[in-house]
This record gives structure tokens, C-alpha cells and sequence, in this order.
């Protein structure tokens, strides 16, 4: 690789971004948070900074998430989100403007597409590709996507879980769902507010599902000391709560995921269908990681289902090992010169 053609993929999440350099593996991996001032519209910080600000800012600083539901909400802020990481990411090199790969929902709009690639391009990128995740996540797994067999992932998120059959290089049917890691996050504050009285923010419920929550019930069940905001009385106050009470506050959520993987399966060609019951699902994304949710799925679908090794890693692995066989993947890239 020249010196002069450096490339890049971004994982461009809701939740998170991720970037990969080839040669160097992921380089970068912050929250997809920045924070804005309300007077003059300024951008005051990205990324980890910005995300310490969630929740605890003065009135005048906004913490903003510019990616939702994985598309782009705020276009300049995006834009400016982009030019960061890639700067970051390049350091004493981003004098030269690299190749971008960045991965964007299987269920995006043409019009979506097109505002990811035009960002790429201003925020400095020479050439701008975009991937569906799915893809992307199937070759970050280390699944054979090019053969004439039937391979399902589901890449559960922050903002959006994608569920796809893939055969033969592309999407034979997918499924984007609009519920996901956040979607999680506000169950478990919303029930912790109707059960407790007590108010939590964003990043203390995220703590909960990571720490004790389960996709099922466990007879020996993790417990957790939460501290938040009393409704009543306004004062400060902790409680105990334990998995099966999160179980609870988040299966309606998860039997929403659980319906896109059956539509998929149900819209899938018998053969393939053959190829998935021998190969089982892979599930990627960092909100797959919760326990016991490949079980979850087993027991709802009767196919069994496992999680991809480094899952958090498999979408922006997939960008860097795309980039580095671009002509292979070109039936699965859209790119913009």
C-alpha cells in the first residue's frame, strides 16, 4: 500500500463510531455524541469528551447525537463528526485525503445514502463508499458471503437492528427494525421510573442492562445498586434491582427483534432456509452481547444462534477487510467518485 492512497472504513453508528485502518486494525472507537452550544451553534467537543457531557451539562452546552435510528438527523453536525475521526484517525497523514468506506442501515433510502456519501466527501475523503451493515458485519464475522449458501446475521446496534439473509455476495431479504441497544436503555429508565419513583439517566440505564441484564430469566439472578433522581421528592435515592426484574422491563423489546428475525426467515427461499437451520444465526453488534440472547432466539425460532467473536468489532472489521478487496465486494458498494 502507497504511502499516498491511505483508506479508511467507519462504522458510523447510532451508539458508536468505530474506525479501521487496514494494516492497523481499529483505530478508533467513540461515542457518536457531540456537544454543541446553544448560543452560537458552535461545536465544542466529539466523541468521549462530548459523551462525559451527557446528562451534566449547563443549560447552554447541548449534547447532541447527530445518527439516528442509523441514518443521519443532523447533517452539518454529522459532517463535522466525520472530519474529526477522520483527522483522528489519520494523524500526521491527513494532508492526504484517503478512501472511505462507511457503513450504512439494510433498510436506507436512496436520499440517506446519498447525504452518508456527500458527508464523507466534504468531511475529506477522496472517494466515498457506501456498504449495508449486514454485509458488512457477515464479512467482519468471518462468514464465506461469496458462496451460493443461505447465511443469516443479525446485527443488533444502537439504533437500528438489522436482520438479513445473505447468499452469493448480496441481501437476499432483510429487515431493519428501529429497536435496538437505545430502545433497550429507555424500557429499563421507563421502568425503573414507573416501578421506583425514581428518575435515571441514559447512561446509568445502559449500566443496568450491561451489569445484570438477561434476555431470559436466571434462577440465580444479578443484583445492582442504581442511584437516581427520587420523582417524589426530588431528592437523590438508591434501590437494589435484580436481572429479572430488567428481564421484564425489556421483553416487549426484544419480542419486537425476535419478529423481524421470523419475517426474514419466513420470507426466505426454502433452499436457503435449508443452509440457515444447518448454520445457525450470527448475531453481531454490541447490544447482542446481552446475556443470554442467542438462547432468547433459539427458544422463539427453534434455529440455533451464536454470537460472532469480537461482535461490537465484526461491522468496521468488515469495512477494512471490504477496502482491502474492493474489486471482490464491488456488486455489494455503492461509491461515489
Amino acid at each position: 500500500m502507497s504511502i499516498f492512497s491511505k483508506k479508511l472504513g467507519i462504522d458510523l453508528g447510532t451508539a458508536n463510531t468505530l474506525v479501521y485502518v487496514p494494516g492497523r486494525g481499529v483505530v478508533l472507537n467513540e461515542p457518536s455524541v457531540v456537544a454543541v452550544s446553544e448560543e452560537d451553534n458552535k461545536i465544542l467537543a466529539i466523541g468521549i469528551e462530548a459523551k462525559e457531557m451527557i446528562g451534566r451539562t449547563p443549560e447552554a452546552i447541548i449534547a447532541y447525537r447527530p445518527m439516528k435510528d442509523g441514518v443521519i438527523a443532523d447533517y452539518r453536525v454529522t459532517e463535522a463528526m466525520l472530519r474529526y475521526y477522520i483527522d483522528k484517525a489519520l494523524g500526521k497523514w491527513n494532508f492526504i485525503k484517503p478512501d472511505v468506506l462507511v457503513s450504512v442501515p439494510a433498510g436506507v433510502t436512496s436520499t440517506e445514502r446519498r447525504a452518508v456519501i456527500e458527508a464523507t466527501i466534504k468531511a475529506g475523503a477522496k472517494n466515498a463508499y457506501v456498504v449495508k451493515e449486514p454485509i458488512l458485519a457477515a464479512i467482519g464475522a468471518g462468514i464465506p458471503i461469496h458462496e451460493a449458501m443461505g447465511n443469516m446475521i443479525v446485527d443488533i446496534g444502537g439504533g437500528t437492528t438489522d436482520v438479513a439473509v445473505i447468499s452469493l455476495g448480496g441481501i437476499v431479504s432483510s429487515i431493519s427494525v428501529k429497536c435496538a441497544g437505545n430502545r433497550l436503555d429507555h424500557s429499563i429508565a421507563d421502568y425503573i421510573k414507573k416501578t421506583f419513583n425514581l428518575a435515571i439517566g441514559d447512561k446509568t440505564a445502559e449500566d443496568i442492562k450491561i451489569k445484570i441484564g438477561s434476555a431470559i430469566p436466571l434462577d440465580e439472578e444479578l443484583a445492582m445498586q442504581v442511584k437516581g433522581r427520587d420523582f417524589i421528592s426530588g431528592l437523590p435515592r438508591s434501590v437494589e434491582i435484580k436481572t429479572n426484574e430488567i428481564v421484564k422491563a425489556i421483553a416487549k423489546d426484544l419480542r419486537d427483534i425476535v419478529k423481524a428475525i421470523k419475517d426474514v426467515l419466513q420470507e426466505t427461499p426454502p433452499e436457503l432456509s435449508a443452509d440457515i437451520i444447518d448454520r445457525g444465526i450470527i448475531m453481531t453488534g454490541g447490544s447482542s452481547q446481552l446475556r443470554n440472547l442467542p438462547e432468547l432466539v433459539l427458544r422463539r425460532t427453534g434455529v440455533k444462534a451464536q454470537l460472532a467473536k469480537d461482535a461490537l468489532y465484526c461491522v468496521v472489521k468488515g469495512t477494512g477487510i471490504a477496502l482491502e478487496h474492493l474489486d471482490m465486494y464491488k456488486k455489494s458498494i455503492i461509491s461515489k467518485r
